[in-house]
């Protein structure tokens, strides 16, 4: 994980979000292009790391892991669907959604096995596959045996904002009072260049945007 996070950074950058979509979103039958396109304006995974997420965020670079998914052969109604495999499908959308990142994918066809003792936390409305039906089906499904699941880490701006509010919450503490915390070797020197290094870490993740509301909290502060 280490060494992924390290390929994925440049710039100064050392920190890495993760997302990840479980299960993922494809109806039963449907496709992978069929469920990517509907997906062209917000991406089907969520972000799983204690960041804020950004209505505007840019990604400098990821990786993305898809299992479970399969292309299925039939006319092609949008660009997704001429691709040739899953790993063209995939590539091909995180390039239109994330223009200019660095983008690496990876796709496996065994998906996740979800059985015991595996918790039983989904919806009714996903088949044993773990794909999801327009409607509860009529008798209790069983037990969902496996399911397709996507997983990224991505060095993103959304970053930024957790590094800076880490920062900001590490130059409010009085150190006077965690004598014990000090006494185990730290100098207040060394923890007081940690924080400051902390910060231009955070600036490395900046944007336009971002970069202008840090800005106008440090001139409040």
């Amino acid at each position: 994980m280490m060494h992924l996070a390290e390929s994925l950074n440049f710039s100064g950058r050392k920190v890495v979000a993760a997302r990840a979509s479980v299960p993922f979103p494809a109806l039963h039958g449907s496709s992978l292009p069929d469920t990517l396109c509907t997906y062209q304006q917000d991406i089907p995974w969520k972000l799983l790391s204690s960041c804020t997420e950004q209505k505007v965020s840019r990604c400098f670079a990821q990786s993305v892991v898809l299992r479970g998914i399969c292309k299925e052969r039939k006319p092609p109604p949008s660009p997704l669907h001429t691709c040739e495999s899953t790993e063209q499908v995939l590539e091909c959308y995180l390039h239109t959604v994330f223009p200019g990142a660095f983008s690496t994918s990876h796709v496996l066809q065994q998906p996740c096995s979800t059985l015991p003792p595996y918790p039983q936390f989904f919806s009714p409305l996903l088949t044993r596959q773990g794909f999801l039906l327009d409607e509860p089906p009529r008798r209790s499904s069983a037990a969902v045996e496996n399911i397709p699941v996507l997983a990224a880490l991505e060095s993103s701006s959304v970053v930024h904002t957790l590094l800076y509010n880490l920062y900001k919450d590490l130059r409010k503490l009085n150190t006077r009072r965690w004598a014990s915390f000090f006494s185990a070797g730290v100098e207040q020197d060394d923890f007081q260049e940690a924080v400051e290094e902390l910060r231009t870490l955070s600036q490395c993740y900046e944007t336009g945007s971002a970069a202008d509301e840090s800005e106008d909290e440090a001139d409040s502060d």
